[in-house]
């Protein structure tokens, strides 16, 4: 396995929509990514990692909210087809490091999806999972969750990523 390069904001790879996975693309290379991402996101450490934050623009995301890593989730070919109510969440990002905003998202989600095998499965969910499924789910359409927010806090949050770069570049 290996840790992967998560993109840092504001990389315009972060914009790409992803494709689709075929059936065909359901190979050992294809579970090697996942196991990858996986790897990566617990070390970063994150709960969540769509497969466009690390320049797979395949439409894929992993998550696994459990205190212990036991519960890792595959999202292949995701589609969100039902949501319900509104709240208000605070939300980071792997791909914004120090960066948390409050974003309205829907309360409740259904989703449809592939599993890591390609067999389809569905989540009806008003837990903190329906909050990081839409999350991540927005990765894989080329949406990051400042998208949600103001201009003026956007191009705050870009400003200060920025810096942060040129100063782990010059730090070498």
């Amino acid at each position: 396995m290996a840790i992967l390069e998560i993109l840092e904001y504001p990389d315009s790879r972060l914009r790409t929509k992803a494709k689709e996975i075929l059936p065909e693309e359901f190979d050992a290379a294809l579970q090697k990514q996942i196991d990858d991402m996986f790897e990566t996101m617990y070390e970063a450490p994150g709960i969540g990692l769509a497969a466009t934050q690390v320049d797979f623009h395949k439409r894929l995301f992993i998550i696994d909210i459990s205190e212990d890593k036991s519960e890792p989730l595959v999202f292949i070919n995701p589609e969100i087809v039902e949501k319900r109510d509104i709240e208000t969440n605070e939300e980071g990002c792997l791909s914004f490091p120090g960066v948390y905003a409050k974003v309205e998202r829907a309360k409740g989600v259904k989703v449809k999806a592939l599993d890591r095998d390609g067999k389809p499965f569905e989540i009806d969910t008003d837990e903190f999972l329906a909050i990081v499924i839409q999350h991540e789910n927005d990765h894989i359409n080329g949406k990051v969750f400042v998208d949600y927010l103001s201009p003026l806090k956007q191009k705050r949050i870009r400003t200060m990523l920025e810096k942060q770069q040129k100063k782990k570049l010059r730090a070498g």
